[in-house]
């Protein structure tokens, strides 16, 4: 489940649908945008310094030598130029999109999640899951997320990765999925 915002959650008496967001956030196109315009820098730094001749409207980049400066700039932006290719197609994909969908009328959970080749589903009864976890954890690497405790699996996460959600959202998305699945919530 993602935040309230975030996500939208069709639900009745026998079915409950959650979306969770993917990497299609603005955090992440910031961060690529970022990541491409400082490589695209190096990258004209490096051009400018071979060249002889300023390519850049601010600085005198055509003052550096060649070596090393220059070849280090070139280095530099090609690297940034890779990563900027990666972070623009995980956005383009959206890894990490899916939807969480409990179906009381076939008595079965289905998670799936956009992964960078292929679609992730995970199918899991409805009776094997024991509670709902609020998973609450503070510091340096902050996580708040929420799980169901699932009997002889590892505890199934269900909210997005990245960005922590408002605890009044993970506590209200924890308690009105415990209250549909008649289970108990822990971690609160």
């Amino acid at each position: 489940m993602a935040s309230a915002s975030a996500a939208t959650a069709a639900s009745s008496s026998e079915l409950l649908e959650q979306a969770v967001l993917g990497s299609r956030r603005l955090s992440n196109v910031l961060v690529a945008a970022v990541v491409t315009t400082g490589g695209l820098g190096f990258l004209l730094t490096s051009a400018s310094s071979y060249l002889g001749t300023d390519l850049l409207p601010i600085g005198h980049p055509a003052a550096l030598s060649w070596v090393p400066q220059g070849l280090v700039m070139g280095l530099y932006g090609i690297a940034a130029a890779l990563l900027s290719t990666y972070l623009w197609a995980v956005i383009a994909i959206d890894v990490g999109a899916g939807a969480n969908s409990f179906d009381k009328a076939s008595g079965t959970l289905t998670v799936t999640r956009r992964g960078f080749r292929q679609l992730i589903s995970v199918t899991t009864p409805l009776k094997d899951i024991q509670a709902v976890k609020v998973d609450v954890r503070d510091g340096l690497n902050p996580r708040r997320r929420l799980a169901l405790r699932v009997q002889g699996r590892r505890d199934l996460p269900l909210t997005r990765v990245g960005e922590p959600m408002p605890l009044a959202d993970l506590e209200r998305g924890g308690a009105e999925l415990a209250r549909f699945l008649g289970v108990p919530l822990e971690g609160v």
